[in-house]
């Protein structure tokens, strides 16, 4: 089974992300679209695992694989868990509606050190723009500016909304460069302090439910591995009243 086959023929989720994700599209923003698929259990068997995750096949598309995906999201990756707050859902199936149903089990107080470490990362990167360049890239600042204030308000209200709301034209001022750099940093540190502040009494648990995560994922694995061997006697019985015919 190829990844593209992976991708096309079980996919139990997917959305779109990105600036339309995050309501901050114009007229030349591209489509990201994210998936999780469930490789059959059966393919786990063989010494040559399925891949963790497809890049495509359609352009700027990406998937996990449902058990990287769940790992991923128990660590409170970013982008991880803003897959499934996406506004924009495209496709989903049962097991899929059983994952998103899961989304406050992912969610706990880890997602402040997460959030905040990278984007302190994605910082470090801007500013060694400046000084080389005279000047960050104002995309990447702006969705800086975005993830800080997610994560902001994630902790104060123990939910993820990913939409930026009232704070889109901010922050496409700063994706065009029109909001001077100095503003910006400014903007990111007090963003960065009011995260800090608000974690120490979030509402969210000090821990993802990871119990029920992995409840969900044996229980799904299971299934698949019960259905590939009912296909496979499906097969065999037709096989054999062929022959016998």
């Amino acid at each position: 089974m190829t990844p593209e086959e992976l991708v096309r023929d079980h996919t139990i989720y997917s959305c779109v992300m990105g600036s339309r994700a995050f309501g901050l599209a114009t007229d030349d923003s591209d489509t990201d679209r994210r998936g999780v698929f469930l490789a059959p259990t059966p393919l786990q068997w063989r010494f040559d695992k399925p891949p963790t995750h497809v890049e495509g096949p359609a352009d700027e598309q990406f998937s996990w694989e449902l058990e990287r995906f769940c790992e991923l999201a128990l660590r409170a990756n970013p982008n991880a868990l803003e897959c499934l707050h996406s506004p924009l859902v495209e496709r989903v199936d049962d097991t899929g509606r059983e994952l998103l149903a899961l989304r406050g089990a992912f969610l706990s107080r880890q997602v402040h050190q997460t959030f905040v470490r990278y984007a302190a990362g994605r910082r470090k990167k801007l500013e060694a723009d400046v000084r080389q360049y005279g000047a960050p890239r104002w995309k990447p600042a702006m969705h800086l500016l975005r993830l800080l204030s997610s994560c902001r308000d994630l902790l104060r209200t123990g939910e993820l909304v990913i939409d930026v709301g009232d704070d889109r034209e901010l922050l496409l001022a700063v994706k065009r460069g029109e909001v001077p750099w100095r503003e910006v940093v400014s903007r990111m540190a007090r963003l960065a302090d009011e995260a800090d502040e608000a974690a120490s009494d979030s509402p969210l648990p000090p821990e993802p439910d990871r119990r029920a995560v992995e409840d969900f994922l044996f229980r799904t694995r299971r299934a698949s591995a019960l259905q590939a061997g009912a296909d496979h006697e499906v097969v065999q019985r037709v096989v054999r009243q062929g022959r016998v015919r």
